[in-house]
């Protein structure tokens, strides 16, 4: 569950350990903890045989003996540490008000995306994630994700049905989960559907002024090169610098910095 672990320690999505007797997860993504893992087993009697005799669960010793010394060096305190702290955070109504409010926002900015005439692999989202498919637009994830990068918005190349290559996905990935704890709602996910809308038309422009070649490098080469390129970029990186100063950054508070400019 290790995407959407956030969503079930919140209770708003449906739970995977009624069913499994294993669950593993990792710890940043939607939960919003330190890089990590967790692994969850079953533990008590499982069964009673047909002597009458209880059977217990053994995963325990084979599970803990895989990772440590199995695969796993030395523990990070600091990492445990923060885990601990995002934990306790999920146990909170505030927690469950911020994972309801990751899907409320997931489902704006699917509706938005839609309404622009994206076209989203399982067509929706009942998630933190969107997975939209760029075939029907003429683009493919890797050049759209270049253009994102320049303008500073982070989202990942994401293969989907059809695709031959994982380098040069059709796809592009994108959540909700860290914009939402910095704060947006669900109006601000409708202009974040706007910019992403701008970088998808600029990276269809530069695809077309790209007459060298048609691998990504003479892509690169052609924002490179191009004087008016280089504005449109600068200009919706603006945009977006712009409207993200708005909302906090995690951890960070200007005010208290000893360092001011």
């Amino acid at each position: 569950m290790a995407h959407i672990s956030g969503l079930v320690s919140a209770g708003v999505i449906p739970s995977p350990f009624e069913y499994a007797d294993v669950v593993t997860t990792t710890t940043h993504q939607s939960l919003r903890g330190p890089c990590g893992a967790m692994i969850f087993f079953r533990k008590g009697v499982k069964e009673i045989n047909k002597q009458g005799k209880e059977v217990m669960y053994d995963f325990e010793e084979k599970i803990n003996a895989a990772v440590f010394p199995g695969v796993q060096g030395g523990p990070h305190n600091h990492i445990i540490t923060g885990l601990a702290v995002v934990l306790k955070q999920a146990t909170t109504p505030e927690y469950e008000a911020y994972q309801e409010q990751v899907l409320s926002n997931c489902a704006k900015f699917a509706r938005c995306l839609v309404e622009k005439g994206y076209e989203l692999v399982s067509g929706g989202t009942e998630n933190h994630l969107v997975l939209v498919n760029l075939k029907n637009k003429g683009i493919d994830g890797s050049r759209v994700e270049k253009v994102l990068e320049l303008v500073h918005i982070a989202a990942n190349k994401n293969t989907v049905r059809g695709d031959v290559s994982a380098m040069v996905p059709g796809g592009i990935r994108m959540g909700t989960p860290v914009l939402t704890s910095r704060g947006f709602s669900e109006e601000d996910f409708a202009k974040v559907a706007d910019f992403f809308d701008t970088a998808v038309e600029l990276a269809l422009k530069i695809k077309s002024e790209t007459k060298e070649g048609s691998k990504l490098k003479d892509f690169l080469a052609t924002i490179q090169t191009n004087a008016n390129i280089q504005s449109e970029i600068a200009k919706l990186r603006h945009e977006v610098e712009e409207y993200a100063k708005q909302f906090p950054t995690i951890g960070f508070d200007k005010e208290t910095m000893k360092y001011r400019n």
